[in-house]
């Protein structure tokens, strides 16, 4: 298809006459659709259903033979601790096994950051706002929505750094982390939300190498998606912990993962890793904040799964009902926007999230006709700090939770949205109002 800007006035007018006829015939169909959020679709927590009768009543001992019904082991049982070990890129022993919400433990260590410190530290990171001096995180953009929501809610700074398709620009990061007021940076280092990228090998090397101003700095790396993979071709990225060790910053990297799309979103196990130092100042926190975490619910994991093989195999079960899905996103794309300069798209190779970029200056136009439609997708904006994306133009795409065929349908309606709004903003630049 020739590109929008390319054609004629009256190639436009007669483009915009049929994709608008088309829109009007979608939005007459009634649809209500939703590909808002990154949820995991009924048949995949279907397939952990067999969790619900485990551990049993009578067999709820664990390996060592802790009652599992009763106080303590407040790391996480050994055996659930090695099961995740792979899966996060650290021994068992430097584990911390929590609840079911890796978010909440990322808003724990920003919290105990802000007002006790962490190791490395002279002061207590929120010790700077006395002097108005707010401390920063370092954002790769497109970013996680909710990441920026726990820098907003405690008045931390956020500094956009943008992606390169092999991880975060870090020239940039480099040069921003020479300010002692920088103390940390946000990662989602494989099959990034919502770009879908996965960081280099070198990007992680310069990332635990780099010289900082902030003795204290850390990287919190939260690797939701390790083991999510869309295709046959796993892509795999170097253990932060041993190249921050490898660096000679053993102490850098707060690494944070779970079980929630792997297993039951609501009722899965969060996870903390990190150096011994850093283990031991998260236990101390902890200790303050829980008696232990929900044992039972680890020997559940440890008996569906069992082992990392098994682990895996669940995996494939999850890519099977997946793929499909983005296929169905990306051959909608390709259909109608292939070639009009309308978007260009990420064709992720694991993760939850396609990541779309309209023609800038449209995106909130995009989201607004879909609505309208009836389709509702991630307020644009949504993917920057303070959700504010200076480009307009960044949508995140959300395709997991709906049936397959209301996937389609959505997609059909995305690509004439964007279609649209390109048309319109290209008709309203000639002048044009026929």
């Amino acid at each position: 298809m020739t590109r929008i800007v390319d054609l004629s006035n009256p190639e436009l007018q007669a483009l915009r006459r049929q994709t608008r006829a088309e829109y009007d015939a979608f939005r007459g169909r009634g649809l209500r659709l939703d590909m808002t959020r990154g949820k995991p679709a009924p048949d995949q927590l279907d397939l952990a259903n067999e969790m619900l009768a485990l551990p049993g009543n009578r067999d709820y001992f664990a390996e060592a033979g802790d009652d599992a019904r009763n106080y303590g082991v407040l790391q996480g049982l050994p055996e659930a601790r090695a099961l995740f070990a792979p899966m996060l890129g650290a021994p068992a022993e430097q584990i911390f096994v929590a609840d079911n919400s890796s978010l909440a433990v990322m808003h724990d260590c920003i919290v105990w950051a802000l007002l006790k410190g962490v190791p490395g530290g002279a002061s207590a990171w929120g010790s700077t706002m006395v002097q108005q001096t707010a401390p920063a995180f370092i954002c790769p953009v497109p970013g996680y929505d909710r990441h920026f929501a726990l820098c907003e809610e405690y008045r931390i700074r956020m500094l956009p750094v943008a992606l390169t398709g092999q991880g975060p620009d870090m020239d940039a990061v480099e040069a921003l982390v020479a300010d002692p007021s920088v103390k940390a940076m946000w990662c989602v280092p494989k099959y990034s939300n919502p770009t879908g990228e996965v960081y280099s090998a070198e990007t992680v090397r310069r990332l635990t190498a780099m010289r900082t101003g902030a003795a204290d700095f850390r990287l919190f790396w939260d690797n939701a998606y390790a083991v999510h993979h869309l295709t046959g071709q796993q892509r795999e990225i170097p253990s932060i912990l041993d190249a921050c060790a490898a660096a000679g910053n053993p102490d850098r990297a707060f690494v944070f993962g779970s079980t929630s799309k792997i297993t039951l979103a609501g009722a899965g196990l969060a996870f903390f890793a990190s150096s011994p130092a850093n283990l031991a100042w998260f236990m101390a926190r902890a200790f303050k904040r829980t008696i232990g975490s929900d044992k039972l619910n680890q020997l559940r994991h440890v008996r569906f799964l069992h082992d990392q093989a098994g682990l895996m195999r669940h995996m494939d079960r999850h890519r099977a009902l997946l793929a499909p899905k983005f296929r169905a996103v990306e051959a909608a794309l390709d259909q109608r926007l292939a070639g009009t300069g309308a978007a260009t798209w990420a064709r992720p190779e694991g993760g939850y999230f396609i990541s779309l970029d309209a023609v800038p200056g449209t995106a909130k136009a995009v989201v607004a006709l879909a609505r309208d439609a009836g389709l509702a997708l991630t307020a644009a904006g949504s993917t920057w700090p303070n959700g504010h994306d200076p480009h307009d133009s960044n949508l995140r795409l959300a395709p997991t939770f709906p049936s397959l065929a209301d996937v389609t349908a959505a997609s059909e309606a995305i690509a004439l949205c964007i279609l649209l709004a390109a048309i319109e903003q290209q008709t309203a630049a000639r002048g044009e109002t026929g």
